[in-house]
């Protein structure tokens, strides 16, 4: 039995409290600034107001500024913030945790360095973190509701020492969720970074079927052929972000996942039934669009290679066409023949 304290009570950090509590873990669970409601809530009945389930039983519920007397005597803290609140969790956060206490983040997203290349959050951490620390993270198609229901799931945990992650690995795993470890931090963090991107490009195909034929209205070849293109755009580059190709199935299960519900689709169907980024972003006022960061991050940083002639643009057409649409108000228009590929034998 060990101590896991989980900081950010959002819904996926949230969530992994099911598989600690199913280990028989203590589990402390830290609101940032913004999860006063939350945290309240929970303290009084144990049920989580997004998630909207009841939590595992014997939780012990801290706000933002219990945070170090949560942090003494933890194991293990899991990083439960969005990537809007990776800033606040290197300031207000990592210095608190002493270097000994390993820490998992479910955070997913990347930061443009503006030379055409970038960083995973655990790199980003770690540039700006004066003191070693044990910086891992989750990679994987995980839904917090789903692994709240305690569904089968595959997942990979990341970092760069293979024991540590050998240690996460028998703390968290169940007979539900199912973790395959890896040093390759770039590939797997990348991979499911740019899902995001990816699963607006497809959902894309969702709000034109719905503008064509009517709202409900599905046509799967053209998600299909979209989901594909996304594939093949992000091996490339995880490939040039110096990341092992292998780990796109943890990108790809990832996308499929998104592709079927939550914020993400929302925004790329609107896109697609012909709103500007501007009026869907105002229909969705108020909802953490994690996509729309990193589609642009992705596409500065692709943009800048492409301008130092180390890629071609012909190979990220789908990239390009979602950066169009967000940075430039751009028609969608889906580049189709510009997927097309010939190959010898």
């Amino acid at each position: 039995m060990s101590v896991i304290t989980i900081i950010g009570a959002g819904m996926m950090g949230s969530a992994l409290s099911f598989p600690s509590a199913d280990n028989r873990h203590d589990i402390r669970i830290v609101g940032t600034p913004l999860d006063k409601d939350i945290i309240e809530q929970a303290k009084l009945t144990g049920y989580h107001i997004t998630l909207k389930r009841y939590l595992p039983k014997g939780i012990e519920f801290y706000n933002t500024d219990e945070m170090e007397e949560a942090i003494k005597g933890s194991d293990l803290i899991i990083g439960g913030v969005s990537s809007f609140g990776v800033d606040w969790f290197l300031k207000e956060v990592l210095p608190k945790i002493p270097n000994h206490i390993p820490v998992l983040s479910v955070t997913k997203g990347m930061i443009d360095l503006g030379d055409g290349n970038m960083l995973t959050y655990p790199e980003y951490y770690e540039k700006h973190t004066n003191s070693y620390k044990s910086l891992n993270a989750i990679g994987g198609a995980c839904t917090s509701y789903e692994l709240a229901d305690r569904d089968n799931t595959h997942v990979c945990f990341c970092g760069s020492d293979i024991n540590i992650l050998r240690k996460l690995k028998r703390m968290l795993e169940t007979d539900y969720y199912h973790i395959s470890i890896s040093e390759d931090i770039r590939g797997v963090e990348s991979a499911v970074a740019l899902k995001n991107i990816y699963a607006l490009a497809v959902t894309l195909a969702v709000g034109i079927s719905e503008k064509k034929d009517g709202k409900g209205v599905i046509h799967y070849n053209s998600q299909a052929a979209l989901f594909g293109q996304s594939v093949r755009e992000m091996m490339k580059l995880i490939k040039i972000l110096g990341g092992n190709e292998e780990n796109i199935v943890f990108g790809a299960g990832d996308l499929y996942v998104t592709v079927f519900g939550g914020r993400t689709r929302k925004i790329g169907t609107l896109l697609g039934a012909g709103l500007d980024i501007d009026e869907a972003l105002d229909t969705l006022k108020g909802v953490t669009l994690e996509s729309v960061v990193i589609a642009s991050r992705a596409a500065s940083a692709v943009r800048e290679l492409i301008r130092r002639n180390k890629i071609d643009k012909k190979d990220f057409p789908l990239l390009l066409h979602v950066d169009d649409i967000i940075t430039n108000k751009a028609t969608v228009d889906i580049p189709w023949e510009k997927f097309e590929i010939e190959k010898e034998l």
